[in-house]
């Protein structure tokens, strides 16, 4: 495939949906950086601030950025046409919605199809790659300690469903476009893969982050509201499971381009809890004041461990696998991004 910037090299070609987002701008980065051509949507490309990094992106190789929208059929299907592998990055958030159903969930749905019918359009499309979330693996009742979850567990929709606590919209949509995406797949003779990452943090593209990095950086930061997050993933998972964002775009490549991937995959490198943060955080930044009142009542241990044995047994390796490489990454973002003075 020659690339969009016709300079005649041969370049395999990538679309990732949702360039202006958090994950999606550090794949298409890392997809330039490994001499990719690649196409991403956005919902406004007139947007100069909130595509500021896309724009800087386009020193490192070809790359185009298309207008769609999750809600409209069709709308992706200049972007899909023409290429290899279709990343499947943009999706629906709203945590707390009015209408979890109308808002969340069936949106989640309709546009994760929207793109997969816009790839058998295009009839060039290798291998898709959906992106969905561990969200829709450790939603479910688990009493007690010493669990232990892989690619076989799902969250309980009905479950989630009946109880509406919290969040709940948000891992049933990721269950149920995930199933949603894997019939359509099998109907259309589609390879499909999953990656479920856990809790992503690191540095990334761009510049305006509403996911969990400021969480992760909340016992520095003494932002309360970050803190009461930092509890929620904790009450929700079991733990605080986390996977450095390079791990995760280096996961999604991988998947991408190997022989054997199939069905889905969980993206994690570390099991902690908050307890456990603050400690590390007290030692390794004496400089800063930790915010641990809220944090006291928590468990010193993971009752939850996400395992991702699956993807590293098919050949893939982590370059982040303790809290240092990830703190020494997220520390100086949270930095640029305002989240920490200094």
């Amino acid at each position: 495939m020659t690339s969009a910037a016709g300079d005649g090299v041969s370049r395999k070609t990538a679309c990732v949906t949702g360039g202006s987002g958090y994950i999606a701008s550090a794949l298409v980065k890392m997809l330039l950086e490994k001499g990719y051509a690649v196409k991403t949507t956005v919902r406004n490309p007139d947007d100069k601030e909130k595509n500021a990094h896309l724009e800087a992106l386009k020193a490192l190789g070809p790359l185009e950025v298309f207008r769609a929208d999750l809600d409209n059929e069709g709308s992706f299907d200049d972007a899909v046409a023409g290429c290899d592998y279709a990343f499947l990055v943009a999706a629906p958030v709203a945590l707390m919605p009015e209408n979890p159903e109308e808002e969340v969930i069936q949106p989640a749905i309709r546009g994760t199809l929207n793109v997969m019918r816009s790839c058998v359009k295009a009839g060039t499309v290798k291998r898709v790659i959906l992106t969905s979330s561990t969200a829709a693996v450790s939603s479910r009742p688990l009493e007690g300690d010493g669990h232990v979850l892989d690619e076989e567990s799902w969250s309980d929709v009905e479950y989630l469903r009946e109880k509406k606590i919290g969040t709940w919209a948000y891992p049933a949509s990721k269950v149920l476009a995930e199933k949603a995406a894997v019939a359509f797949a099998e109907e259309n003779n589609i390879s499909l893969v999953t990656l479920c990452p856990v809790v992503v943090v690191g540095g990334a593209p761009a510049t305006k982050v509403k996911t969990s990095v400021p969480e992760l950086l909340s016992l520095l930061s003494g932002d309360d509201d970050m803190v009461d997050k930092l509890e929620l993933i904790e009450a929700a998972s079991g733990s605080i499971p986390l996977v450095h964002i390079d791990d995760v775009c280096g996961a999604e490549i991988f998947v991408a381009e190997a022989e054997a991937p199939a069905g889905r995959y969980i993206v994690c490198t570390l099991n902690t809890t908050a307890i456990e943060l603050a400690n590390f955080l007290h030692a390794k930044y004496p400089q800063y004041e930790l915010n641990i009142d809220h944090i006291g009542a928590l468990p010193a241990k993971p009752r939850v461990s996400i395992w991702s044995d699956k993807l590293v047994k098919e050949g893939f390796q982590y370059k982040y696998n303790n809290l240092d490489q990830v703190y020494d990454d997220i520390v100086p973002y949270g930095r640029t991004l305002g989240i920490l003075p200094y």
